[in-house]
């Protein structure tokens, strides 16, 4: 019997929540078999087995917020092999299977977060009747006590303990170290506990006319997911600690848009995907990069890198909010590399299938708002990237030509928003005027 433990799933991540068990006890494994679905901020994924053999017990109910590292369940072993655990019985998920993570991006989360744990701490399963759900681990982990070191409270804890003034520093962690998890915290408000901070006082103004206040049932409050708040996180944090400016251009995109009508058809016989103008867009995007490399850099802590590499974020919409996976080398692909890499990373965020590695590292993010019909936008910057383009919609209308003759052109705006701290208006309107150039080149 081996134990698998809850994986690293990203730098930063800390804990993961089981949202759901897809193997019971006594069924078989197969190897890379899925054994549950893991909430994190940044990705929902699904555990792959790094074994064959046979489901053991779940040692964390659905709904346990539990950290990295701990124990999430037991498999019985067909036979083994050269993977066999060590002599305490542990195994932690090899690099191998972390990479087959089959996970969905930040911004595709389940309906709803994990209701309140109930005062125990432990949530029975609803589909835990074929073996109870072994409570041992979760009983070890509540005995934890706080250590002596400085307390470290996570952004979701201390979003969510904000939201419902909860005084933090009066919660007894259960965490790894005595740290305070999100259980812990929705525990405390489940209980009603002493630790809630006394309410403050409602504006003068809201008092004035208590006829005006809405009736009851006029409105329901949204639960946030995790992985929304993450999103509402970095954006705020974007948006308060990076000044930012937002410059844009006019670009005549007829001889672009001329080139994809002949090319459409037999690009998807040939290389099996639908040719658009993204591609075509991202890679002007990553020639420009090369001569601006200012605004190819990213934020690390105070320190500002600039990467000779060109990973680019391509904004994707989902019905539950937007994630950014990142095309790694676009810097060195071509159109039709580009196409297939994009309608990859599109068609997988969709399906809840993208890895960490997928959603991490980029240098510089493209969004196609265009795709929506916006014809202007001022997108918000990628924190802790300097600067994010938009290619709006393409819109036939009457333009002078040098000649001062009037002819009907596809005309697209493009939208940039960039980090004042990183880069003056100079770097700025240089790199838009050259990718103006490039794009009204293509024919």
């Amino acid at each position: 019997m081996t134990t698998v433990t809850m994986p690293q799933l990203g730098e930063s991540v800390t804990e993961g929540t089981i949202l759901k068990w897809l193997k019971q006890p006594g069924e078989a494994v197969a190897l890379d078999d899925s054994l549950c679905e893991i909430e994190t901020e940044k990705v929902t994924a699904e555990l792959p087995s790094p074994y064959e053999g046979t489901m053991g017990k779940l040692l964390v109910p659905e709904g346990e917020t539990v950290g990295i590292g701990e124990p999430l369940c037991e498999v019985l072993e067909a036979a083994a092999g050269a993977g066999a655990p060590s002599g305490n019985g542990e195994v932690r998920l090899p690099k191998a299977a972390a990479g087959a993570w089959s996970g969905g991006p930040m911004a595709i989360p389940p309906d709803e977060e994990p209701a309140a744990l109930p005062p125990n701490g432990v949530r029975p399963s609803a589909t835990s009747a074929a073996e109870p759900v072994h409570t041992a681990a979760v009983e070890a982990r509540a005995e934890r006590r706080p250590d002596s070191r400085e307390r470290f409270y996570s952004p979701a804890v201390m979003r969510l303990a904000h939201e419902h003034t909860i005084e933090i520093g009066g919660i007894s962690g259960t965490g790894i170290g005595g740290r305070v998890t999100r259980k812990d915290v929705e525990a405390a408000i489940a209980a009603g506990s002493p630790q809630t901070a006394p309410p403050v006082p409602e504006p003068i103004a809201a008092r004035v006319d208590a006829g005006a206040r809405p009736a009851a049932g006029a409105y329901e409050v949204v639960k946030l997911t995790a992985t929304r708040r993450t999103i509402a996180e970095n954006l705020k944090r974007s948006n308060l600690e990076a000044p930012q400016a937002w410059t844009m251009v006019e670009a005549d995109v007829s001889g672009l848009v001329a080139l994809r009508a002949r090319e459409k058809e037999r690009f998807r016989q040939q290389e099996g995907v639908d040719l658009t103008l993204l591609p075509y867009f991202t890679l002007a995007v990553c020639e420009t990069l090369h001569e601006f490399p200012m605004l190819n850099a990213r934020w690390e802590g105070d320190e500002l890198r600039r990467y000779r590499g060109i990973d680019v974020g391509i904004a994707v919409a989902s019905e539950a909010g937007l994630v950014v996976p990142v095309i790694h080398g676009a810097g060195d692909l071509s159109v039709a590399g580009l196409a297939k890499r994009i309608a990859d990373v599109a068609q997988r965020a969709h399906v809840r299938k993208l890895r960490i590695e997928d959603i991490e590292g980029g240098t510089f993010t493209v969004n196609n708002t265009g795709a929506f019909g916006s014809i202007t936008s001022k997108p918000i910057v990628n924190y802790p990237q300097v600067a994010i383009v938009t290619m709006e919609r393409v819109v036939k209308r009457p333009v002078v030509l040098a000649n001062d003759a009037i002819a009907v052109r596809s005309i697209m705006n493009v939208c940039l928003s960039f980090d004042h701290r990183a880069m003056d208006g100079l770097e700025a309107g240089g790199f838009l005027a050259a990718l103006k150039q490039r794009l009204e080149g293509i024919s």
